[in-house]
């Protein structure tokens, strides 16, 4: 069966600095149309910085929407959507932390929440790093903390990381360690 939803039309709803809300008319396999609003995003990156002793570099950041301090890794949106993944990861990790990895490994990409919007977060292990300043951005306040890997996939395991795009990093680079090993 087909179940490609075909685009007839599009009505801006919001266009904002980080969001562009659109509701779209789709002709549905069966004939009939349909609306679709979602947002569509320019797309983000998140790093996950490993230190030599297995540690990793983890932010403590306040998220308005949910009204609480989440414990995530670094990231970032990208500044368009064209823009190269990998400098958008090396430039947020630089200005989150202040490092700078020696060695990236791509390890993916997510569709965030596919329903409602476009986003796609492309992920990253960094390692060998070095580091110098920090430059955040003048609204962004966050802490920085080193937890163990280990102790980082337990928390995801036992639900206590709530934040997606940080469960299925921790989760990757454990198995892909793992599997080097």
């Amino acid at each position: 069966m087909n179940l490609e939803e075909k685009y007839l039309s599009r009505e801006e709803i919001y266009d904002g600095k980080i969001l562009h809300v659109v509701k779209d008319t789709v002709l549905l396999p069966d004939g009939k149309e349909a609306k679709r609003e979602f947002c569509m995003h320019v797309g983000a990156v998140c790093m996950l910085p490993l230190l030599p002793d297995g540690k990793v570099i983890m932010e403590r950041q306040y998220r308005y929407p949910h009204g609480r301090v989440f414990l995530e890794i670094p990231a970032g949106k990208k500044d368009c959507k064209e823009e190269d993944s990998l400098s958008a990861a090396l430039r947020e990790l630089k200005e989150e932390t202040g490092a700078v990895p020696g060695k990236v490994t791509y390890l993916g990409a997510i569709d965030t929440s596919p329903a409602i919007l476009d986003e796609v977060i492309d992920l990253y292990l960094c390692e060998e790093l070095s580091f110098g300043d920090t430059k955040r951005d003048e609204d962004e306040f966050l802490t920085l903390e080193e937890i163990p890997l280990r102790r980082l996939y337990e928390m995801v395991m036992k639900g206590e990381i709530a934040d997606a795009k940080t469960q299925i990093a921790v989760l990757k680079v454990w198995n892909y360690l793992s599997n080097e090993k």
